[in-house]
């Protein structure tokens, strides 16, 4: 029961303050972790493909682990001192996990700077929440980059984390934290980590997999509890959702532009290079600012969904085992 009742106030805390820049955070060590790592394998495994796959093995095997032994440790030694300890560790960390109330902001910060026709800083404020270069953005990029991003980052920055931590507590959901920071680091193909971050990219697809397609079908549901066409998220998730090159990342696309009745994805640049992604939606019209703010109100209805059939589900659970 103190793994549910840490879970649903780690919920309730990231709503009301998010990821205050102040407090230390998990992530942030996971990611000096994963560079000191790069740099000591690197320097140990020869510069083949063959040698810097088994070195990107060693390294997302490695995170997880160490993550989970030292989580764990700590949960534990925390509620053997005093079961309020453990309570506070377990919901610090469960807060510190989600991310659904700085995705709101930093979003909303991008429609602000439409508002004020002011490009130049509404690229700047989406290129905070998106991997793409942004200075070549139009204003309908712009929108589009920002809606996808909340679509996107509903799965993996809030759907995916509370599942791990009804599941197993702060321990687990801090190992599926690693190993999403490891991806969004060394799990690019392009010709420094093709091979080195391999072994992080696809156990990350893994970890995603079941989130996922759950988040899709939330944001189905949600589309539906904010007026938003829920019909047309279910179609286009059904026909768009493996249009990405990851088996994950267009599941909520797919449902948000469904949803919207909008076009996502397509060509974007990455690093100055051209990628030439596929479209998902059928863009029955063009996209504008308030589809900014309408998929913020899906992505928050997807969440307290969500945290509510977990709850109920992990409660059910324990009363009956």
């Amino acid at each position: 029961m103190l793994m549910l009742q840490a879970a649903v106030c780690g919920f309730i805390l990231d709503c009301f303050l998010g990821d205050p820049a102040w407090m230390p955070h998990p992530v942030v060590y996971m990611g000096k972790a994963i560079t000191w790592a790069e740099k000591f394998l690197r320097a140990r495994f020869p510069k083949t493909p063959k040698e810097e796959l088994r070195a990107g093995v060693c390294l997302a095997a490695g995170l997880p682990l160490l993550t989970l032994l030292v989580a764990g440790c700590i949960c534990a030694l925390a509620a053997r001192l005093h079961p309020a300890a453990g309570f506070a560790v377990q919901t610090l960390w469960c807060w510190q996990v989600l991310a659904m109330r700085d995705l709101a902001s930093e979003s909303r910060n991008v429609w602000k700077e439409l508002q004020k026709e002011d490009l130049p800083a509404a690229r700047k404020a989406v290129g905070r929440i998106v991997g793409r270069d942004t200075d070549r953005l139009t204003a309908e990029g712009v929108i589009k980059a920002a809606v996808e991003t909340v679509a996107e980052n509903f799965s993996d920055g809030v759907a995916a984390p509370m599942l791990y931590m009804f599941l197993g507590g702060a321990p687990l959901a801090l190992v599926y934290k690693s190993i999403n920071t490891m991806d969004s680091m060394v799990g690019y193909k392009n010709e420094k980590y093709l091979w080195f971050g391999r072994a992080a990219a696809k156990l990350d697809d893994a970890a995603n997999y079941l989130p996922a397609r759950i988040s899709a079908l939330c944001w189905v549901a949600a589309a539906a509890l904010t007026g938003q066409d829920w019909k047309g998220a279910w179609r286009i998730w059904r026909r768009d959702r493996r249009c990405h090159a990851s088996p994950n990342s267009a599941q909520t696309e797919a449902a948000c532009a469904g949803s919207l009745g909008v076009q996502l994805a397509g060509p974007a640049w990455y690093f100055g290079e051209l990628y030439d992604k596929p479209t998902i939606g059928d863009g029955l019209r063009p996209v504008e600012m308030a589809d900014i703010l309408r998929a913020i109100r899906m992505m928050v209805a997807g969440s307290v969904l969500l945290l509510v059939l977990c709850g109920a589900v992990r409660f059910l659970i324990v009363r009956c085992f």
